[in-house]
C-alpha cells in the first residue's frame, strides 16, 4: 500500500509541477468557482441536501487538471473531493477521474484517503470518453478501478453514458439530458434509464453591473421513481 500511496503522490506532485510551469506560458487558462445547490443530485442519484461545491481547473493546449468537491450542510451528507486530468481536441474528449467519499466506513470511521485498498479504498476511478457534435453531445463513464463491486464480489464495471443537448427558450438558456447504465452497476441491477434531467440558467440582476449566475433543475429518475427539483447560484 506504501507503494501505491507514494506512486499517487509522486503523480499529484508531477501534475502540479507541470501546471504550474505551464501556467507562465501563453494560452495557459486558470479558474476557480464554485456552486451552492438546495440538493446535491448526481446523476439521478440524491447524494444530499444543500452543499457546497468549489472547483478550481488549470489548462493549456487542450490539457486540463482539475480538483472539485462538495460538502454537505448535514453532517451526514455526501462530502467529496475529486481530481480530474482530460485532453480535449475538436469535439472529442477523454479523461480519468478519481473521486473520493469521505464518510463512514464499516467500521465507523472516517474515510482514509490514502487508503488504497481494494476491500477498504474509498476511491472510485472513472475513465471517460465523450464527443460534443454542436447541437449536442454524448459522454460514456466507466469506472474501471477502486470501490466498485457487485454484490457477489465481481467488478462491477459501473457505467453512466449520457446525451445532453443545450437550446434556447423564452430567452433563457436551457438544456436538456437523458442518462442510462448499460448493466448492473451502482446505478441500477441491470440496463436503465436513470436520469431524465432539464436544466434552466439565469443571471439575477443584484445591481446594475454584477449579476449573479443561478440554475433550476428538474431530475427524473425512472428506476428509482425519484423525482428532484434543485436551486443552485454560482460563484
Amino acid at each position: 500500500m506504501r507503494r501505491i500511496v507514494l506512486k499517487k503522490l509522486v503523480m499529484l506532485a508531477v501534475a502540479f509541477f507541470a501546471a504550474s510551469s505551464l501556467a507562465k506560458a501563453q494560452g495557459v487558462e486558470v479558474s476557480a468557482g464554485g456552486d451552492i445547490v438546495s440538493s446535491y443530485i448526481w446523476r439521478g442519484q440524491y447524494l444530499g441536501g444543500v452543499s457546497i461545491q468549489p472547483g478550481a481547473s488549470v489548462s493549456v493546449a487542450g490539457f486540463s487538471l482539475a480538483a472539485w468537491g462538495s460538502v454537505g450542510y448535514d453532517s451526514n451528507d455526501t462530502k467529496e473531493f475529486d481530481f480530474t486530468i482530460g485532453y480535449g481536441i475538436g469535439g472529442f474528449s477523454v479523461a480519468i477521474t478519481d473521486y473520493w467519499f469521505n464518510t463512514l466506513n464499516a467500521d465507523e470511521e472516517i474515510n482514509n484517503y490514502f487508503d488504497y485498498s481494494a476491500n477498504t479504498t474509498a476511491h472510485i476511478f472513472e475513465a471517460t470518453l465523450g464527443y460534443d457534435f454542436g447541437p449536442a453531445a454524448i459522454v460514456w463513464n466507466t469506472n474501471f478501478a477502486g470501490t466498485d463491486y457487485k454484490l457477489d464480489g465481481d467488478r462491477a464495471y459501473s457505467t453512466y453514458i449520457e446525451a445532453s443537448a443545450p437550446f434556447k427558450l423564452g430567452g433563457l438558456d436551457l438544456k436538456a439530458e437523458l442518462g442510462m447504465t448499460p448493466w448492473e452497476g451502482i446505478y441500477s441491477d441491470k440496463f436503465n434509464i436513470v436520469n431524465i434531467g432539464v436544466t434552466v440558467g439565469k443571471e439575477i440582476k443584484i445591481t446594475d453591473s454584477f449579476s449573479l449566475p443561478a440554475f433550476t433543475k428538474i431530475t427524473f429518475d425512472p428506476y428509482g421513481e425519484k423525482c428532484y427539483f434543485v436551486f443552485g447560484i454560482s460563484l
